[in-house]
């Protein structure tokens, strides 16, 4: 289920004894220092909380920073800056502008690397619409995005995919879970809104046409969603207005194989992670073919990928405070891969290693 394990986990030990982040201390919340931990866009607000008081990684002296921190969220100037409905992104824009302004004034850092050791995070949809506000905050700075779309610009060497994570209460109780391969009688389920262009072609073929794939527009009453993806051995995560879909952890967390079906979405960790290993992945164009590939794969092929998805899911794992290996030190880590890829030199030059 990895590329190559033990690259990763000399990597990761790396990481946890070197890597040092500078989190800027200015802005006030809410837009700023705060965002959503209970929300689709927990993983906005829970960064930035773990971020603000983590000791292990975070120092208060920006000389020994690998990486600074641009703690702003996305979802929090959608609610309080944007106007709802205008399709007015200049409120947003002018915020990051603002902010970047205000932090390349104060220190050096961001004018001496033109942003390509800063960071920043975000899960809302128009996460890359932000990065956009400053150019070189959307072409050299790291990204770390929940819409992973590399037909918006979503760059994979430089820019870091995160999960979706879809925090009702904040913390994992009940969302862990699901019997082994053998207790699992549905082939696939998939539920939820019709919005973008995949789920209609879905429903299409799929609702109410087959009894082992059980494909709802809406649960009938009495049905309960976590049970289904835990009676099934694979759940459909097609992708809705955005590539990204909290299904897919939701998946993993339930022991259900995910089927990623969407287009130009890098998966999170995907440096590490062999997806293929675990999940299935299925075109757009093939979705009238889906009973078929999911029955192509044989019960010894089956079985194999769900142990995988049992043994990866710590990694999509949210936990106050974070455990070793979890989504937190994952996303941090992917952050350290890219931060290895450049040297910034005394000069002031930003050059490949």
């Amino acid at each position: 289920m990895y590329w190559d394990a033990k690259a990763f986990h000399r990597s990761y030990m790396e990481m946890e004894k070197q890597f040092k982040v500078f989190v800027y201390k200015e802005g006030e919340p809410p837009v700023f220092h705060d965002g959503p931990c209970k929300s689709i866009y927990s993983m906005e607000g829970n960064f930035i909380y773990q971020m603000d008081v983590n000791t292990k990684f975070r120092t208060n002296d920006p000389e020994k920073a690998h990486v600074f921190y641009l703690p702003f969220s996305v979802a929090k100037m959608v609610k309080f800056v944007y106007l709802r409905d205008s399709r007015d992104f200049g409120p947003i824009r002018r915020t990051v502008i603002d902010y970047v302004n205000v932090v390349s004034e104060k220190y050096p850092y961001w004018n001496r690397s033109l942003g390509v050791d800063h960071f920043m995070l975000a899960c809302h949809d128009w996460g890359p619409e932000a990065s956009f506000s400053n150019p070189y905050l959307g072409k050299n700075s790291i990204r770390a995005l929940c819409n992973a779309n590399t037909s918006e610009k979503f760059n994979p060497v430089k820019d870091v995919s995160i999960p979706e994570m879809n925090l009702q209460t904040g913390k994992l109780t009940g969302l862990i879970g699901g019997p082994s391969a053998s207790r699992r009688p549905i082939l696939a389920f998939f539920a939820g809104g019709v919005h973008g262009p995949i789920r209609p072609i879905l429903l299409e073929h799929w609702e109410g046409k087959d009894d082992e794939i059980k494909v709802h527009k809406y649960l009938p009453k009495g049905i309960n969603y976590y049970e289904m993806m835990r009676s099934s051995k694979y759940c459909l995560c097609p992708s809705g207005y955005e590539v990204a879909s909290p299904r897919i952890v939701e998946a993993l967390y339930n022991g259900c194989v995910p089927v990623l079906i969407s287009k130009s979405y890098v998966p999170p960790f995907s440096d590490v992670l062999r997806w293929k290993s675990f999940s299935v992945v299925v075109s757009v164009e093939d979705i009238p073919r889906l009973k078929e590939i999911l029955m192509k794969i044989s019960s010894r092929q089956y079985i194999r990928m769900q142990r995988r998805v049992l043994q990866v899911r710590r990694h999509f794992e949210f936990h106050s405070p974070p455990k070793r290996f979890d989504v937190f030190h994952m996303i941090l880590h992917s952050i350290w891969l890219r931060r290895l890829n450049v040297r910034v030199s005394d000069g002031n030059d930003v050059m490949p290693n």
